[in-house]
């Protein structure tokens, strides 16, 4: 879905880059600049001024459909009993560890 032209600011430009005489002479690099979101997008692989613009709004609606994209919510979840068994068995180990290093009282 194309956003409407009040809230656009399309500039064209001289693209660079190889293309020869032709891409060096016209304008054919195209900016488009969403106002309300601030992005910005640019075409400038074809030496058609037509084809670049295209390119442009096409990449300015899938970044606009990125913001608009609903993100899922997180759902929180329990580890196992199986997982908990592990963990506290870890713990059981590495607690006896500890106390064998302790000094021993006479």
């Amino acid at each position: 879905m194309r956003p409407p032209d009040s809230e656009l600011r399309i500039d064209f430009y001289r693209g660079s880059g190889p293309g020869g005489q032709h891409r060096n002479t016209s304008e054919t690099g195209v900016r488009i600049t969403h106002l309300t979101t601030g992005i910005v997008v640019t075409a400038t692989e074809s030496r058609s001024r037509h084809q670049n613009l295209q390119r442009a709004y096409e990449r300015l609606e899938a970044r606009i459909a990125l913001l608009n994209r609903k993100r899922r919510k997180r759902i929180a979840t329990k580890p196992g009993k199986g997982a908990i068994e592990r963990r506290l068995d870890s713990k059981q180990k590495t607690g006896a560890k500890k106390r064998s290093r302790q000094k021993v009282d006479d």
